[in-house]
């Protein structure tokens, strides 16, 4: 596979098997192989995303959170929560000394931007992951038929994400087609002028210090043609459904709303909600423009000292939580009982207003799911 011969380090290796005994996963290996055809071309899909990641005694590190987060610190007060959780098991059963070490490594994430900690002999770290999106002559490419998506309308929260719980390890035997597209992955970088000088330095070091890499469970979004190009219009969703049931949330519910749609245009979003959620159908026009259920690869690159964390040029604008705490009450904005400026009020009304009408409009639409469901 490359210079090292037969010693190639197990960060480096792609193992890829045929799968005679796994019919679903024969028929996922021979889609990703048809995709290559009918959407050739791999694009970035957004920015990187990020989650946590523990490291197992076995090889590998499980993922404990989602990969949710667009910026690191996300990630972070992921990981003090998770102490925290941990913290809390250990309270139960007795262990006073691991809940206090658990819980000082939790306040630590509340006051500074660590992307790993060791804690009781277990190494954590916010993990970043590359979004990938495949392109053809029609667009972005929608949900493969084997992609779960066992959700009902309306219950694609419910649909456990693939990713927690997923275990990053290079040596993992994968089908043909994936191994391919890792082997593509990998080799990928930001070229001259697409990117900032120092994203695309940060992208070649990449290939040099995480040379490995693991594909993550595809997750979905939905993406707009608009001004000649498709963009993401939100977060990813482990499920096709999930994705649908945000884009009909967003129809019946954050639109109205936050656009100020006039009656006959909310009745409009309305009628296109009620076909999404009828059909179940991963593209449609919105007001002239063309919105498609798109599927995201995602992958984390992985080196000697395994899954590769936030680079220097990843945008990590949040500060701590109790930083944050800090700055605001230092500028006394967390003051109960300060006056509010007639701005700061006139602002106050309206957002007052907004979550009445939000209330509402959810209310009905999951009234109109229920009916639906018992009719």
């Amino acid at each position: 596979m490359s210079e090292h011969g037969d010693q190639v380090p197990g960060y480096r290796m792609i193992r890829m098997e045929a799968l005679p005994d796994a019919p679903a996963a024969a028929l996922a290996d021979v889609e990703a192989w048809q995709a290559r055809e009918a959407y050739p071309n791999v694009l970035g899909g957004g920015g990187p995303v990020f989650g946590v990641a523990e490291e197992l005694e076995t090889g590998g590190w499980r993922i404990v959170s989602l990969f949710s987060s667009a910026y690191p610190q996300g990630s972070r007060d992921t990981m003090a929560m998770t102490f925290r959780e941990r913290a809390r098991d250990a309270g139960e059963a007795g262990d006073t000394a691991a809940q206090q070490e658990w819980l000082r490594m939790a306040e630590r994430l509340d006051w500074e931007p660590v992307n790993e900690l060791a804690v009781l002999g277990r190494r954590f770290r916010v993990v970043r992951a590359d979004q990938f999106i495949r392109m053809g002559p029609t667009g972005p490419e929608p949900p493969r038929p084997s992609d779960p998506d066992p959700a009902k309308v309306g219950h694609g929260h419910e649909y456990r994400s693939r990713t927690k719980g997923f275990v990053i390890d290079p040596f993992t035997a994968t089908g043909m087609s994936e191994g391919i597209l890792r082997m593509e992955l990998l080799s990928l970088v930001h070229a001259r002028g697409t990117a900032p000088a120092a994203v695309r330095k940060d992208s070649r070091r990449a290939l040099e210090t995480h040379p490995g890499g693991v594909l993550l469970p595809a997750e979905f979004t939905a993406a707009e043609y608009a001004n000649g190009g498709w963009q993401p219009t939100q977060m990813t969703n482990p499920s096709p459904q999930g994705s649908r049931d945000t884009l009909t949330t967003y129809l019946r519910v954050m639109a109205p709303v936050m656009e100020q749609l006039d009656e006959e245009t909310r009745a409009e979003y309305a009628r296109l909600a009620d076909r999404i959620d009828a059909e179940r159908c991963d593209e449609i026009e919105i007001d002239g423009c063309r919105t498609r259920i798109v599927r995201v690869e995602r992958l984390v690159r992985v080196g000697p000292d395994g899954p590769e964390g936030p680079r220097p040029s990843d945008p990590d604008p949040e500060l701590p939580t109790a930083v944050q705490e800090k700055q605001l009450r230092e500028q006394g904005l967390l003051d109960e009982d300060r006056e509010l400026s007639e701005e700061e009020a006139e602002q106050r009304r309206v957002a007052e207003e907004q979550a009445k009408e939000f209330l509402r409009l959810f209310e009905e639409q999951r009234l109109r799911r229920e009916a639906a469901e018992s009719s």
